[in-house]
């Protein structure tokens, strides 16, 4: 396996980071359209209150899964925590910007 220059993990991170801020925004649109929806019926149209429960419920279960996908070092494919502006790895010490 060939290791991957300081460019290639910078460039990999970003990616990474860049499909994260995608993906928060996606979801907190969805969950936040269902709340509308929830609480002003008919906006859209009508849809029952456990169904829009259950988009909600999805959309959270979706976003952590690919989340717990992405949101690794390119290094060593550790999780990077919490931090969306991660400077580095804090399992492997790899710089990431």
């Amino acid at each position: 396996m060939q290791k991957k220059n300081y460019e290639q993990i910078k460039q990999e991170f970003h990616q990474r980071q860049t499909y994260q801020i995608i993906a928060i925004a996606i979801a907190l649109f969805v969950v936040m359209l269902c709340a509308v929806m929830y609480k002003r019926p008919g906006v859209l149209g009508e849809y029952s209150k456990a169904s829009l429960f259950s988009v909600q419920i999805a959309t959270i279960a979706v976003f952590l899964i690919f989340t717990a996908y992405n949101w690794r070092c390119p290094v060593c494919s550790k999780s990077l925590g919490a931090d969306i502006n991660k400077r580095g790895c804090k399992k492997c010490k790899t710089r990431l910007r």
